[in-house]
């Protein structure tokens, strides 16, 4: 896998941070249902291994997979970290011994986060911290977030954080945010089928923020299509790097952080960065959007 095919290099704004496109999100290197050990601990490293040697250089990952878990595997895996490598980690939800996900938003659980997040990754400091809002399970839902950005830009200021991003939020709260502290990223639910991001995309672009789309291939709803499949098969690809490629074609401002805990389908994600999509074939993969959803 060449680095240069990795979907090409990306800044993040007012920073040294640059990163492949094509990055790797780690949650699901935890056990089932992103609770407890992987099955595979050493093929949970095998994969993050594998990853940094194709060039990836963006991890996204949290201390509430696991909990603990995933970091704890990073950490294994790759420390001491490589120069470049950049760890995006983020803040505001809790695993409790019932499995269930719960928010974690006051002054005290956010610190704490961030001491966790420091300690299992091995870290003095945090690359990028996104405050990850609950919402409504994977969709965001109005409401003010000042209070917990405020208190993310107390911890940059100390040090414990160089640098705050945004997930599961709306146009509303990005720029709520950002009248606080400088937002280096956003990270939102949003795929070829799920379009409702298109606007605040392209907002983003202009101001050159990457966005971070989460589950880029449906997450715990895979993708399916009938046109994403005949396309595949047209290009000899597998519908999902296809997917990935219309993620990485849509705008430069889009970031990939797709998750696996298999080489074989790490390889196949990475390699969607050498799709090249023509304007006639987008504008076939853009009607999925529309496209009823399976039962």
């Amino acid at each position: 896998m060449s680095k240069a095919k990795l979907g090409g290099r990306f800044t993040f704004p007012g920073t040294s941070l640059t990163v492949h496109r094509i990055g790797y999100g780690a949650m699901q290197l935890a056990g089932p249902g992103v609770w407890g050990p992987p099955k595979d601990p050493d093929g949970a490293v095998a994969v993050l291994r594998e990853a940094v040697a194709a060039g990836v250089n963006h991890i996204d990952t949290s201390d509430y997979y696991g909990p603990h878990v995933t970091n704890r595997i990073i950490r294994q895996a790759l420390g001491p970290y490589p120069a470049g490598l950049v760890i995006v980690t983020k803040l505001g939800g809790r695993r409790p011994p019932d499995k269930s996900w719960q928010p974690a938003i006051s002054p005290e659980e956010l610190t704490a986060g961030v001491h966790d997040n420091l300690r299992n990754l091995g870290l003095e400091a945090l690359d990028v911290v996104n405050y990850r809002v609950m919402g409504s399970g994977h969709g965001p839902e109005e409401g003010s977030i000042a209070a917990q950005v405020t208190v993310l830009a107390d911890l940059r200021r100390k040090g414990l954080i160089r640098h705050i991003g945004v997930s599961n939020v709306t146009a509303a709260q990005v720029a709520e945010a950002q009248a606080i502290t400088d937002i280096v990223c956003v990270q939102n639910n949003y795929n070829l089928a799920y379009r409702h991001d298109d606007a605040l995309i392209d907002d983003l672009a202009r101001q050159g923020i990457p966005y971070v789309p989460f589950f880029p291939l449906g997450g715990f709803t895979p993708l399916q299509s009938s046109t994403l499949s005949n396309v595949a098969g047209r290009l000899g690809s597998t519908p999902m790097q296809v997917a990935l490629a219309w993620l990485l074609h849509r705008s430069p401002n889009i970031l990939l952080i797709p998750g696996t805990s298999s080489v074989v389908h790490l390889r196949e994600n990475l390699a969607a960065g050498q799709l090249t999509l023509s304007p006639e074939t987008l504008a076939e993969l853009d009607g999925i959007a529309a496209e009823p959803v399976p039962d």
